[in-house]
């Protein structure tokens, strides 16, 4: 049963997403905004339920088959990215850059944060 009420709360907060995309016509994913906000929800409640727990690890372990449709439309859509071979290597070179140092800051404050709270 933990594990329903786990899935239920991730559809929630993905159909939560989408309903703000759409209200706001945003240019983003629903999946994107339920995550974010779910983020900004567990941020304030300081803890994760145990469902979410098990619902999320069940996720994780499956996370390749949820990647791999995006992998495959890109490859069916390659032939438009032809001349754009430039653009493309400069967009996934800084995005990787920016995802790394970002991950970095992040890691650096959060553990900064933890140490202090400890003394």
């Amino acid at each position: 049963m933990p594990l329903l009420r786990g899935f239920l709360v991730l559809v929630l907060f993905f159909i939560l997403g989408e309903s703000v995309r759409l209200l706001l016509a945003l240019p983003v994913s629903g999946g994107v905004l339920g995550m974010v906000l779910i983020t900004f929800t567990l941020m304030v409640k300081g803890s994760v339920s145990d469902a979410l727990a098990t619902a999320s690890q069940g996720l994780i372990s499956v996370l390749v088959l949820l990647i791999m449709p995006g992998v495959v439309g890109v490859f069916f859509t390659a032939s438009q990215f032809s001349g754009q071979w430039l653009a493309v290597a400069a967009a996934l070179l800084l995005g990787t850059l920016l995802s790394v140092l970002t991950t970095l800051l992040l890691m650096k404050w959060v553990t900064a944060r933890g140490v202090s709270e400890r003394e």
